[in-house]
């Protein structure tokens, strides 16, 4: 009788953590677009540096509520839908500052260390977005990484908010995406895996 009254309940449980999973990559993933359409918009001249500088403190903005909606390794209805908005936002400014009046020099010192550093953010959003998918992250993880990233995002929106990324604030960013590269591995070759 027990037993019967528990399978429901065990079924459901085994079947909500796929969609967890699910969840978690799909906001990755959403990181890991957005972060290509910035790249494409500084390859093009569409985006200036300092234009990319305002797009990566949104997308720090939006690690950040993603760290801490996995901070409990769930991520609920109301979280999920406070981070699409937020993405949501963050779309159509990459959208409106890609389409601006405003050009960048996409050969530009500057802009090459700017893409080269988005390009990394790619990588390394894209190598969680793996590790939730084949169940090597847990969404706990998945939180912290994101954290990880959002440090970086941020940094990188300090070095371009003069419309110009030195060598120096781009060996700073480097060293710290080094950290979370070494973090990402680290997390996903351990011995917690997504049951």
């Amino acid at each position: 009788m027990k037993l019967a009254k528990l399978l429901p309940i065990a079924l459901a449980a085994a079947l909500a953590a796929p969609a967890f999973a699910q969840n978690a990559g799909d906001i990755v993933q959403r990181d890991v677009n957005q972060q290509k359409r910035i790249e494409a918009g500084l390859q093009s001249g569409a985006l200036t540096t300092r234009e990319v500088s305002k797009l990566e403190r949104e997308e720090a903005r939006i690690d950040r509520a993603e760290a801490n909606a996995l901070r409990d390794g769930k991520l609920n209805a109301q979280e999920r839908s406070r981070i699409t908005r937020m993405e949501n936002r963050a779309s159509r400014d990459i959208a409106a500052e890609s389409h601006d009046n405003q050009t960048g020099n996409p050969n530009s010192a500057s802009s090459r260390r700017m893409q080269a550093d988005v390009a990394r953010n790619i990588r390394q959003e894209t190598r969680i977005e793996n590790g939730i998918k084949d169940g090597s992250l847990t969404n706990r993880e998945a939180g912290r990484l994101e954290r990880g990233e959002s440090r970086i995002d941020a940094r990188e929106a300090v070095a371009g908010r003069d419309n110009h990324v030195g060598a120096r604030e781009q060996r700073r960013i480097q060293r710290a995406e080094n950290r979370e590269s070494q973090r990402i591995r680290h997390e996903r070759h351990d011995r917690q895996h997504r049951g």
